[in-house]
């Protein structure tokens, strides 16, 4: 089986996404569900609905073993770039509960070496693994304290260009490198939130979320999924009507090998460190936010691909 990759990288607008905003479904094995936390400039302020538009981008070019980098020769794959266009909703039913449903749909151009030994490439787009979560935040009066859980769909196709017939000969894109996993994933999540100072510009935050593959198709069972962020915004800016909330962050995310006799499980798991400076800017009801992600430290089973930089934009409106 060809090596792959299992790095990517996701955090976000608002620590919404993957908990509450902003989120991205990402069902790739490569490490997407980083994507999925975030910031707490968006977590839920009482009742009301979020609904936004979210694109991230990531190419991953640059072959990675362990702690450093690897000779490109010493991987099959070459090069995987994935852009990734996710639509979400957010409603808080009252101050303790509410839901989120994220859809996404995603682009993807895959490099690297066929069943008949070459160089070849494949470019596809197709809607992505669906979430369901439900939101708890009714620990403590001011909302601080909350926790998320829920389901991922397998929505997404995962045999694009694998059937080796006489029409395709050389099958390229492996199950670890589909957009989607096949797989029904439980999802639980936490997130805490905490004012530093008493003018309440200061805040720190903590986010955590787990991805667990439950049901499985065609044996393959991808790896179970930690992502957490943990950071520091400021809510003292304002030009104009518009509140610029600057954030900084510390993401950790660490990824089990892939299992079953479809998958490559010498070259799937990582642990991984990243900082990621980001930008609010809040004119209600509407919300931008960007960021980029870098990893600082990342340690990769085999021989993967690895994104250098991954990037992040999202727009909300709440009502």
């Amino acid at each position: 089986m060809k090596k792959k990759l299992n790095s990517a990288v996701k955090i976000g607008g608002g620590l919404l996404a993957g908990i509450l905003v902003p989120g991205v479904v990402h069902a790739c094995a490569c490490g997407c569900g980083v994507f999925d936390v975030a910031t707490s400039s968006m977590l839920p302020n009482g009742t009301g609905g979020t609904a936004w538009l979210q694109y991230d981008y990531m190419d991953q070019n640059q072959d990675w073993h362990a702690l450093e980098p690897a000779a490109a020769s010493l991987n099959d794959d070459k090069e995987i770039q994935t852009h990734f266009i996710t639509v979400g909703m957010q409603y808080m039913f009252n101050q303790n509960w509410g839901a989120q449903v994220e859809i996404p749909y995603d682009f993807r151009y895959f490099k690297g070496t066929d069943n008949a030994g070459d160089i070849a490439s494949h470019s596809w787009s197709q809607l992505g693994d669906i979430r369901l979560e439900a939101i708890y935040d009714g620990f403590f009066a001011d909302q601080s304290l909350g926790v998320t859980f829920g389901v991922k769909l397998p929505t997404g196709a995962y045999n694009v260009d694998t059937t080796v017939n006489a029409a395709n000969p050389v099958g390229l894109v492996d199950r670890d490198t589909q957009i989607g996993t096949g797989s029904t994933d439980l999802l639980l999540g936490g997130f805490y939130r905490h004012n530093m100072t008493a003018d309440e510009k200061w805040d720190w935050f903590a986010q955590g979320l787990f991805n667990a593959p439950t049901l499985i198709q065609a044996q393959y069972r991808p790896g179970f999924e930690l992502d957490a962020a943990t950071g520091i915004d400021y809510k003292g800016a304002t030009l104009g009507r518009a509140q610029i909330t600057p954030i900084g962050q510390l993401i950790f995310s660490a990824r089990t090998h892939d299992v079953g006799p479809q998958a490559d499980s010498a070259d799937t798991g990582y642990e991984r460190l990243m900082i990621s400076p980001g930008l609010e800017i809040h004119i209600h009801p509407v919300s931008i936010y960007a960021d980029i992600e870098v990893p600082v430290v990342q340690n990769y089973r085999g021989y993967q691909l690895a994104a250098s930089v991954l990037y992040k934009l999202s727009v909300s409106y709440m009502f």
